[in-house]
């Protein structure tokens, strides 16, 4: 990889790569090794410093080396090497700890964000529950004429909620969308590239191995696969949550990155036609239109049982169109009053066009498909 020196961690003090290999010597003399406390404790210490797993194989490797002169590595007869490995593992064991942690954050993160799509339902019911109140009230008005002023009151009072429920929605997207980059660039730039220098390392430990140590290279080889798989699985992740292909290269390869992964797990075609000029739009209004695509080739996948799809983005007077057009059955009023998608579906693509001065329609017709249109304003600062 091009960029591997980004992944390069700043060298240790020269305190503990000493103090390992001195504790390292004195395991290796040891007739009894004892329970690794001392490893242990290496580790911990490496964790205060900011240093992680790929610092102490680097540390490992080096007083392996200075040791080889004085400990029998190269043969299975001795024990030498094995009882190295676990003097290793265990000074890794504060380190996997501090990892295991990290995870539990981020599966916090993931409650804490189920927690926001709940929320955000409920305003949602809370601000339909208003509106059929309103008119309720508009159509009982002309028999309550000696309550006409309570009734004023009572509708400017539901209106000043809705504008609130309305503002307190999209921040709730606007939170969401930079929680999701910022997830994203996480897992790029600090786990995915660990895993990748992880698995450089073990690469040139297999290549370096020697005839006579054939479990050690087996174990190299599948620690070699697991890691893939990791990085694979990570990418994965992020991806879902936010491509960087929608950062880095604009918003028609972002569509045809995902809709290759959606043809990929179903047997659904789907076919794009969109002007260049979108990408002169600013990032929130690609980011827009994007997630409006995924959301409704969502909703095609789980409910239009259909085998086509055709995303067209055009160019009209001072405006971008944005069309999906399915030849699906389902029916989006269904859709619509499914719990599940109250939120992620017809609603949330409502909302997040709205937040950017456009306007969205669906038009379907019982077993012919659903035609999504979005329509967003195309300033001239932007052309």
């Amino acid at each position: 990889m091009s960029d591997v020196r980004s992944f390069t961690h700043t060298a240790p003090g020269a305190a503990l790569p000493a103090r390992y290999l001195k504790e390292l010597r004195a395991h290796l003399a040891k007739k009894n090794p004892g329970n690794g406390d001392r490893a242990q404790g290496l580790g911990r210490a490496a964790l205060s410093e900011g240093l992680e797993a790929l610092d102490m194989a680097l540390m490992h490797d080096k007083a392996m080396a200075e040791l080889a002169s004085s400990f029998d590595f190269a043969t299975t007869l001795g024990d030498s090497l094995a009882r190295a490995g676990f003097f290793f593992t265990q000074a890794l064991m504060p380190l996997e700890a501090a990892r295991r942690a990290t995870r539990e954050t981020n599966r916090l993160l993931v409650e804490r964000n189920d927690t926001l799509h709940r929320h955000a339902a409920a305003l949602a019911r809370a601000n339909r529950k208003l509106e059929r109140e309103i008119t309720r009230r508009k159509t009982a008005e002309a028999t309550i004429r000696e309550g006409k002023a309570e009734y004023q009151a009572l509708f400017r009072e539901a209106k000043t909620m809705q504008v609130k429920l309305r503002e307190l929605t999209r921040e709730i997207i606007s939170a969401q969308e930079e929680e999701r980059k910022q997830i994203s660039r996480e897992l790029h730039d600090q786990v995915v590239q660990t895993l990748v220098g992880i698995n450089v390392q073990l690469a040139a430990l297999g290549r370096d191995a020697s005839g006579g140590v054939r479990s050690l290279k087996a174990k190299i080889a599948l620690t070699q696969r697991l890691v893939e798989n990791s990085v694979n699985e990570v990418h994965r992740f992020a991806r879902e949550l936010r491509p960087s292909v929608l950062d880095d290269l604009g918003l028609i390869p972002a569509l045809l990155a995902h809709s290759k992964l959606v043809t990929a797990r179903k047997r659904l075609k789907i076919h794009i036609t969109a002007f260049a000029g979108v990408e002169a739009l600013s990032n929130v209004r690609r980011t827009v239109l994007f997630r409006v695509v995924q959301e409704a080739l969502t909703n095609v996948v789980r409910h239009a049982r259909a085998t086509r799809v055709e995303i067209v983005i055009s160019q009209i007077p001072d405006a971008v169109r944005l069309e999906i057009v399915d030849n699906g059955k389902a029916s989006p009023k269904r859709v619509v009053r499914s719990r599940s998608q109250k939120r992620l579906g017809l609603i949330g693509m409502r909302e997040r066009i709205e937040m950017v001065d456009g306007v969205v329609t669906v038009e379907s017709v019982p077993g012919t498909g659903t035609t999504v249109r979005a329509e967003i304003p195309f300033r001239a600062t932007e052309e």
